[in-house]
């Protein structure tokens, strides 16, 4: 059985690795970014980030866009 890690790891390698990862999210490879993603290999991805990103990183999940307020 795999670890989180081991799955979120899978993950970046399947969505073309650090780097591919990094411009999707439009981190700044120059400044960090690429570095950033390249050590969720090691440490897992943030849990913030899953959330703000679930089209990439909760794969067949459904997220429903909240409604709009009556005001």
């Amino acid at each position: 059985m795999s670890t989180q890690i081991e799955r979120d790891a899978a993950l970046i390698d399947a969505l073309g690795g650090p780097a591919k990862v990094a411009e999707k999210l439009g981190y700044d490879k120059a400044n960090g970014g690429l570095q950033r993603v390249q050590n969720w290999i090691a440490r897992g991805i943030p849990a913030a980030v899953k959330v703000e990103r679930p089209d990439l990183f909760m794969p067949g999940v459904k997220v429903r866009k909240p409604a709009k307020a009556e005001v």
